[in-house]
């Protein structure tokens, strides 16, 4: 992996560090006592260290006893809803959806979001995600929230066929807005809701905007076994066949959650014609009393799976950490076997599959020569983490997003030594406080949708 020595200065030399890399199988593989070199945004090489010891840099980052790892992927958020962490728990979800959080979405201004999503921000970069997929509403606000910050995220406005056409047409009007936009870290999405929230007329419109726009599609799907079990009683089809009626299996298509995915839904899932990815979010799941996605039949068919964490509203925070350790172990539960979901597995689901399902996997999810410059440095020096046997094991089992001291992207230093550097949380927080009681009045009688399932 070392190249030819270079005199010319580098914008970044991360060394000293174990390096998370890929071999070409795929698989994850460390690399010790190495240094990442970073060109315009780009990683130029990974070299030994010592033969990045005499090479210029415009900054440099001494990472002994650190590990680095291509910057996290959320999958699935809804970033703004940390304005409503913890505001509705230990309910069903057709109560959380109908009596707590869609009156309360009402009330959504467009600064609320910008500053739920500045929050989120932080939050994120604090735990070493350096992308998001976002979905959402006031999505021009939560672009802006991403300039600010420095993340890299893929962004859909959110919408529902209540909305008539108008909502269509605006997550049209968005995507192509602002697409490329921050430098090229933020991609696009149109984004409707959920089958049983938008019409087949509506999912395949939005299909024929997706192939004529080359855009991808972001939307919830048999989210749970319920979902699924009302569309046959209701069409007499699931709504990954809805999907596929429509046309949206054609192209690139990100589904969060299908925890009620069937066998011929996976299966059906495989054959597609285009890109299609799953995201999986166990902490809700585990909350709502919900089954979980089938990772283990999605992977052996084929169909790449990204780790996520939906919003902060129903999963209470944004720890993609947090995601990779239940992922492991809720699918060994799921599975009655322990030999399933290997902590090397699952960091092949956090890092390079992620990024399959994002539709970056060109560009990020390893540490490797002409990839984007996205990594984060994670201390192993804790007791929680200590001894290391299996770094591996150690990095899904024992290590906590507490335990990142470091976060890049595109070359860009956005924490560093535990200091954020582009965002300041004391005034987010504060201003987001003042507006709580405004944002969670719930005297009048209004809600955005109404959830049948």
């Amino acid at each position: 992996m070392a190249g030819k020595p270079d005199s010319t200065q580098a914008d970044l030399v991360v060394t000293g560090c174990t390096v998370l890399t890929h071999d070409p199988d795929g698989a994850v593989a460390f690399t010790e006592d190495a240094a990442v070199v970073v060109r315009g945004g780009v990683i130029d090489r990974i070299t030994p260290a010592a033969e990045a010891d005499a090479l210029p840099a415009a900054e440099r980052i001494d990472a002994r006893g650190q590990v680095a790892l291509p910057g996290l992927i959320n999958c699935h958020t809804h970033a703004a809803m940390t304005a409503l962490r913890g505001y509705a728990e230990d309910v069903p979800v057709e109560e959380w959806f109908n009596d707590w959080i869609w009156p309360v979405e009402s009330n959504l201004t467009p600064r609320d979001v910008e500053l739920g999503t500045l929050l989120a921000c932080a939050e994120m970069i604090r735990g070493g995600v350096t992308t998001f997929a976002d979905h959402y509403f006031a999505m021009d606000r939560v672009a802006a929230a991403v300039r600010e910050s420095g993340l890299r995220a893929n962004l859909g406005a959110a919408f529902f066929s209540s909305q008539g056409p108008e909502g269509r047409d605006a997550s049209l009007e968005f995507a192509l807005s602002h697409r490329g936009a921050a430098g090229g870290r933020i991609t696009t999405s149109l984004a409707p809701h959920a089958p049983y929230t938008v019409t087949d007329a509506d999912l395949t419109a939005t299909a024929e905007a997706a192939r004529e726009h080359g855009l991808p599609v972001h939307i919830h799907a048999a989210e749970n076994r319920e979902q699924t079990e009302a569309g046959l009683a209701r069409d007499g089809i699931t709504p990954v066949q809805a999907l596929d009626r429509a046309g949206l299996l054609d192209g690139d298509l990100l589904i969060a959650h299908g925890t009620g995915l069937t066998d011929a839904d996976v299966a059906l899932l495989a054959g597609a014609a285009g890109r299609v990815g799953v995201a999986t979010a166990p902490r809700g799941y585990l909350k709502f009393g919900w089954g979980t996605t089938p990772v283990r039949a999605l992977t052996r068919a084929g169909v790449p799976v990204g780790l996520a964490t939906d919003g902060a509203a129903s999963n209470n925070n944004l720890d993609v950490w947090e995601s990779m350790t239940l992922t492991a172990l809720t699918q060994k539960a799921a599975e009655g076997d322990p030999r399933w979901a290997t902590a090397r597995e699952v960091l092949s689901y956090a890092t390079t599959q992620s990024a399959r399902v994002v539709g970056l996997g060109d560009a990020i999810g390893s540490l490797a020569p002409g990839r984007r410059a996205d990594l984060v440095l994670v201390d192993l020096s804790g007791p929680h983490t200590q001894p290391v046997y299996d770094l591996a094991g150690t990095l899904v089992h024992s290590a906590r997003s507490s335990d990142v001291t470091t976060t890049v992207v595109d070359g860009r230093v956005l924490m560093r030594d535990r200091r954020l550097l582009t965002l300041d949380v004391p005034a987010i927080v504060g201003e987001l406080t003042g507006r709580l009681a405004a944002l969670t009045d719930r005297g009048h009688d209004r809600r955005i949708q109404t959830y049948r399932g």
